[in-house]
Formats: C-alpha cells, structure tokens, sequence
C-alpha cells in the first residue's frame, strides 16, 4: 500500500529534477569558489598592506611612483601604472593583470570538468536518463556555475571591503566592490568560455586546450598592447583588455562591462543551443574518428601519455614561449630605466635582481614564466589522477602492467615536459633580446630558463605524494601551494616577512637569474624533494584501492 506524503514533500519530489543537476553541480562549483575567493581577497589584501608598510609616507609614494609609473616593460607584465603613488592605484597595478589571468585559468578549468569532463566520464548519462533535456541539462550546470562564481565574488568582495575599511587603505565599499568585480570578470569570460569549448571538443583535454589557446592569445595582446607606444587600442581586441580598461579603483569606466557581459551571453547561449544540436558524446567539432589508424606512440604507457598530451602540452609551451618571447624583447627598454635610476637598483636588489638593466628586469619578469611553468606540472599531476579518478587506470591494470611501472612512465614523461619548457623559455627569451641588441647570451638565458624548473618540479612532487595518501585533495593541494608560493614570493619582501615563511614558497627557492647565476644547489635539494615525495607518494599509491571522483 502507497504511503501518502505530504504536500510539501510531495511537492519537493516533483521539483527535484528540474534542480537537481543544477544543485550537484552548485556544490562543486561552490567548493572551489570559496578556495578561489579566499585566495583573490587574500591578494589584494597583502598588496594593499604591503604597499602601506613598505611607502608610509607621501614622499616616499611619490618616489615609487616616478620609478616604476613610466616603464613600459613593467607595464606588459602588470598593466599600465595609473596613480602608483595611491594604495588604490598601487592596488590595482599589482593584482588586476595577476588574478584576471588566475581566474581566467580557474574559469576554464572548472567549466570543462564540470561539463565535457562528467560526460567524458559516463555521468551525463545517468543525469540526462531524467526528466530533462541535454539543452536543460546544459542550462542547470551553467547555473551551478553561476553559483561557484558568485560564491568566489562574495567571498572576494568581502574580503576587499573589509581591507579597504581600514584606516590606512582607506578605500571606498562601492569602490572596492567595482574592484571585485573587475577581478572576477576574467574569470567570468573563460568559465563562459569553457562551457563554450566543451560542446566544440570531443574530450575535456580538448575543451581545455582550446579555451587555453584563446588565453594565451589574449594574454599576448594584452601584453603587446601594453609594451609600446601607439598599440593601447590593441586592448579592444582581447577580454583581459576589457577588463583593464574598466579602470578600477582609478578612473572607472563601467561602460566597458559591456562588451564583457555581451560575450559572456553570447557564449552562454551559444553552449545551450550546441548542447541541443549534437549527441551524447559526440563533438561540434569532428574528431576524426575514421581517419587512418595511427598507432605510433602506441606501444606502451609511456607512448600513451606523450599522444594524449601533446596538444596540451604543445599549447602551453608555446604560451610560454611567446611570454618569454615579449618579455626579452621589452627586456632592453625596461632594463634602461633601471640602469639610469639607482634607487629602482637598489630596490631590485632587495629582490635578489643584480646586473644590467636588462638582466635585472628579466631576473624579475621570469617570476611570471615560472608560475606558468608550475601550471605545467599542475596539469600533468591532474592528469595522472584523471586517469585513475575516470576508471582509464583500470585497462592498464589488468594488463601484464604493474602500478609502479606505470607511475614511473608518467613522471618521466612530465620530467621531461617541464626540462622543455624551460629549454623553450631561456630560448625565446634569448630570441627576444637578441632582437633588440641587448647583449645577454644564450647560455646564461638558457641557464635561467632551466632555473625555473626545480620549482615545478617540487609541486609536482607534492602532486604526486598527495595523489598517494589523499587523491581526490591532489587539485586543492597543488594549485594552493602555488597561490601560496606566489603571493609570498610578491609580498614578502616588501612586508619583511620572516624567513621562516619565506621559505615555504617555492619561487623564493630559485634566484632571480639571469641577474644573477642560478644556484644549482638550492635546485639540486628542490629536485630531491621532488624525488623524495614521488617516491613516497609512489609506495603510498600502489598499497591503496583506487580512488575515484
């Protein structure tokens, strides 16, 4: 006999499938907004804080600002200098280009795992065997999204109003709110985009590579618009433009959230409609799958790896590549402006940077290619939990393959990722400034470019331990530490911090090279502790049961 329920159970159960796809992807979404919030308001706070206890004086603000206001190699990696002698012009200088590119990074990522990856992994099926529709469907999981987002921006305005509370900032709420805003409009863009890129690819790989390639571009033509006279209405042509020009904290524009919000619509749209129009697994975007059999890079795990990878690998390498690229290329210009003003050599100084100009200015400016380096190795720890976490582990398994054989063939082949990435970087930065005669050799930028991966290396060790004794945390884990690492690295100076605290940082381990020459030993220990974490991680993973979502 049917128990009769009451009426606003009854009428919670009918409701259920027209929010339950948006409520599942609401909870993951939101768990990753308040990480993300945290870490956008803890930026902008140890900026604000620390230009105030660095320049507590309007003379020495003011000093400040005649070094660093005018140096168009600064201003490709930060974004044009507005009011430097003011904490809110300050502010904005040194965080609105750092946290549009990171939650840009975070948009796409969340989107594409969210999305294509649960179809990729067999759970879109399930959802869509309900009283919904994949156009339904796609709509309640951008909801979800919307959700995290406005978690992160809620967070991050909190955090930014209290800061600005204080009686040595002193910034306006309304203003500090459109600040947030700003931050998270980046993030806004890719995350529409994500969801965008995962109905044009076959896999998640594919999603993410797609929308990371259109970053890279835009991240370069902001780059460029920024570096040189007669190109600013270059910013026109790239979201993260866009963003600059909403001129925080400075000279507001709102009027440039128009285009922002047009193309975030427009993507919204345009993932709904090509949800609808495709099938279950399939792409926009034919992946070919009757072409010609290749089965080179077949033969093992090793091989595997390296195919399913190379395209995202490709991708990154030529995003580093092409900021190591502009950065040598400005490095001449920047450089001369430090080279004729002592007290921005002294203050380079304070930051490890010694030598020319241009050598000081790149020995600071490879701080934003290590990060992206790290990146790296953050995709490949992801990726080696992806296998497992999907259930794709399992076919290797029940082969004659054991599971140490398998991790050692993924590590070597990330090693050897990151060893080209900084082959890459110290190249493209020699290309760069050999273009403009600054006078820096090969070898002493290829010394730098294999400066920068000892860092990676130790977060991908961190990856791989993490994977070992706590898998599904291996993401949290590995993009905090590099939060982490880098807001230490950005303020700690500044500030004074404690050594003690400095050293947790994996980018305060690496010299500022090629200002000054690498210092191996410190990349010898990091590269040990990478080893040694790989090592344990590895004993851990092969005596557990496998771990999945």
């Amino acid at each position: 006999m049917r128990s009769e329920l009451p009426p606003w159970s009854a009428a919670r159960v009918e409701n259920a499938p027209q929010r339950a796809i948006a409520r599942l992807t609401g909870r993951k979404a939101v768990r990753s907004g308040v990480l993300w919030g945290c870490v956008f308001g803890v930026t902008v706070a140890s900026s604000a804080l620390g230009y105030v206890a660095a320049y507590p004086t309007i003379t020495a603000r003011r000093a400040f600002a005649a070094m660093f206001g005018s140096n168009a190699g600064l201003d490709a990696i930060t974004g044009p200098a507005i009011r430097l002698e003011t904490v809110s012009g300050y502010t904005v200088w040194k965080s609105l280009a750092f946290l549009s590119v990171l939650g840009a990074v975070w948009g796409l990522l969340i989107a594409t795992r969210l999305l294509r990856g649960e179809e990729d992994a067999g759970r879109w099926e399930l959802l869509l065997s309900g009283q919904t529709t994949r156009r339904r469907a796609t709509a309640q999981v951008l909801v979800g999204l919307g959700v995290g987002f406005i978690t992160l921006m809620a967070i991050a305005s909190l955090i930014d109003v209290a800061i600005g509370h204080l009686a040595k900032v002193h910034i306006a709420p309304a203003s500090m709110l459109f600040f947030t805003l700003a931050l998270v409009s980046g993030a806004a863009v890719f995350l529409a985009l994500g969801a965008f890129t995962s109905q044009l690819a076959a896999t998640r790989r594919q999603a993410a590579g797609y929308a990371g390639a259109v970053l890279g571009v835009s991240y370069a033509l902001r780059m460029v618009a920024d570096s040189g006279a007669g190109l600013s209405w270059m910013r026109w042509a790239t979201p993260l433009g866009w963003v600059e020009e909403l001129r925080p904290l400075t000279s507001p524009r709102p009027l440039a959230l128009l285009p922002i919000a047009g193309l975030v619509g427009i993507l919204v749209v345009g993932a709904i409609h090509l949800a609808g129009i495709r099938d279950l697994g399939a792409s926009t975007i034919a992946d070919h799958a009757t072409a010609k059999m290749h089965t080179r890079l077949l033969s093992g795990p090793t091989g595997l790896a390296l195919r399913l990878g190379r395209f995202t690998d490709a991708a990154w390498m030529f995003a580093i590549g092409a900021t190591a690229l502009l950065l040598g290329y400005v490095a001449k210009q920047a450089g001369r402006t430090f080279s004729t003003t002592p007290s921005i050599e002294r203050a380079l100084q304070k930051l490890g940077a010694h030598g020319t100009g241009a050598q000081s200015y790149l020995g600071v400016a490879f701080l934003i290619v290590a990060v992206l380096v790290v990146f790296v190795a953050i995709g490949q720890v992801s990726a080696i939990r992806s296998e497992e976490s999907k259930g794709h582990l399992e076919h290797f398994l029940v082969r004659p393959l054991s599971r140490q054989r398998w991790l050692a063939d993924r590590c070597l082949v990330v090693v050897s990722a990151l060893v080209a990435c900084g082959v890459v970087a110290g190249t493209a930065a020699w290309v760069g400034t050999a273009s403009q005669h600054s006078g820096i050799g090969f070898s002493t930028l290829l010394d730098a470019g294999m400066n920068i991966v000892p860092p990676a290396a130790c977060v991908f060790g961190l990856g791989v331990l993490v994977i070992g004794v706590w898998p599904r945390a291996t993401n949290i884990v590995t993009y905090g530490l590099l939060a982490w690492s880098f807001l230490v690295n950005l303020v700690g100076e500044a500030t004074h911090l404690s050594h003690w605290l400095l050293d947790t940082s994996v980018f305060h381990q690496m010299t500022a090279a090629p200002a000054v020459a690498p210092d191996w030993t410190t990349g010898a220990t990091l590269l040990a502790a990478s080893v040694a974490m790989v090592l344990l991680g590895g004993y851990r993973f092969v005596r557990r049961d496998l771990v999945g979502d």
